[in-house]
């Protein structure tokens, strides 16, 4: 076993609704929705007008700046919907989706056989390029860099989050075909995170990669908590995350020459009956309403989340699965609950815990606790990093290391703030705002 890189600061939120390792029926829908906005540092144009029929695969989207970088169908049907909002600024695409899906052929390729540029270029038009992200910034990879090196978190630390060896599980090849392109893309390593007690062969003898063991709390899992502390990101360097399931969508393009946006996703959560606690074979966009109706608890107010409780986008019981997500969370929304004291009871439902979405209080002026750092396992100083990010101060931002940090990396932070700060929203405004001076 390789050298364990021990996280000592972080968080274990053990919640009630983890699922069960069994797969059941896929979750098809009448319309797929894409979000623009799952897609940072992408400035939509839109490629299709409604009644269009596309295949999956077509483009439907891409970007103004960089126009080889494209959003491609999920699934094959018609446009049904071009929605926009305020000044017309593109808010989704939606697909009426056919019967059987039929897919646009982009020609099986032996990715040993192929250079950077070839492979780089298949990503981008495939529109599989814009499910990885580029450090600094947290945005869709540039396909006109070359990566100093490329992350691929092993495994998910996330409250409830999925088993990536058994999502993994009989798709192996596919996951090695992924390694071996994102390898041949980097002018250095391609680095797998794992678990000390990972068993999946596929994961600790992958081939073309530098095996990393992370052993500790979340956010151990997190891309950024891993650069940190194998190989940080300097100012002028740029690094590539991926993550681990949208590998086995690189590989599956390559083998079959399709753009398959199938993943297993993880149903999970407290209001979730205990027997539909699954995993459930999904394509990017579905419609979650066939999945939850009669699967969860009734007659209370429900939230619902596409990612998990730290990270997750709340939709709608009848939204959609979002790009980059594999697990589908649904909790309380607590407007029914009202503690005497619960800012102060003490935990006496065991280990396990069922959360609401209650924030419990206000927003506040910034309170220096020290509560921010026991939880943040990264060489940086997070509280001194969003003052200087509130204070709009660039140069202080790049000292205090925000070129290495997403905004996943503070969602502990945000969730033992006292202050009540939506501290993830406000790293991306730094970032958002670091990006466009440099661009």
């Amino acid at each position: 076993m390789d050298q364990v890189i021990k996280i000592k600061k972080g968080l274990n939120i053990d919640l009630t609704g983890k699922p069960q390792e069994i797969t059941k029926h896929a979750v098809l829908s009448q319309f797929y929705t894409v979000y623009p906005g799952d897609f940072h540092g992408f400035t939509p144009k839109v490629a299709v007008k409604q009644g269009d029929t596309v295949l999956a695969g077509t483009p439907v989207m891409y970007d103004k700046n960089r126009p080889e970088i494209k959003i491609t169908a999920p699934v094959s049907g018609t446009i049904a919907a071009v929605v926009r909002g305020e000044k017309r600024r593109l808010q989704s695409i939606v697909i009426q989706a056919e019967n059987k899906n039929n897919y646009l052929n982009f020609g099986k390729k032996e990715v040993k056989s192929l250079s950077p540029e070839t492979i780089k270029s298949a990503l981008a038009e495939s529109g599989i390029m814009a499910l990885i992200r580029q450090r600094p910034y947290d945005i869709i990879a540039d396909p006109q860099n070359t990566p100093r090196d490329i992350f691929v978190p092993g495994f998910y630390s996330t409250p409830l989050a999925p088993n990536l060896e058994y999502i993994i599980k009989g798709c192996e090849e596919d996951f090695q075909i992924g390694l071996d392109a994102l390898a041949a893309v980097t002018s250095g390593n391609v680095y797998l995170g794992i678990r000390p007690d990972c068993k999946a062969n596929a994961l600790k003898n992958a081939k073309n990669v530098t095996i990393a063991v992370f052993d500790g709390p979340h956010p151990a899992g997190n891309a950024g908590v891993q650069i940190n502390h194998i190989k940080p990101v300097n100012k002028g360097e740029t690094v590539w995350t991926i993550h681990p399931h949208n590998v086995l969508i690189i590989g599956r393009f390559f083998n079959k020459g399709i753009v398959d946006m199938t993943r297993l996703v993880a149903f999970a959560g407290s209001e979730v009956n205990e027997s539909d606690r699954a995993y459930y074979p999904m394509i990017m966009g579905a419609s979650i309403e066939k999945l939850v109706k009669s699967s969860v608890t009734e007659h209370i107010d429900l939230r619902y989340i596409s990612g998990n409780v730290l990270t997750g986008t709340q939709i709608a019981s009848d939204g959609s699965l979002h790009a980059c997500d594999n697990q589908i969370t649904v909790i309380p929304e607590g407007s029914e609950t009202h503690d005497f004291l619960g800012w102060i009871k003490p935990n006496l439902k065991g280990d396990k815990d069922v959360m609401d979405a209650r924030i419990k209080g206000g927003r506040r002026t910034m309170i220096m606790s020290n509560e921010w750092d026991k939880v943040f396992p990264m060489d940086i100083m997070p509280e001194f990093l969003i003052r200087a990010i509130l204070a709009n101060d660039p140069d202080k931002m790049e000292n205090l290391g925000i070129y290495e940090v997403a905004p996943e990396d503070f969602a502990l932070c945000e969730f033992v703030d006292a202050s009540k700060m939506e501290l993830q929203k406000i790293v991306r405004q730094g970032l958002d705002l670091l990006y466009k001076e440099m661009n």
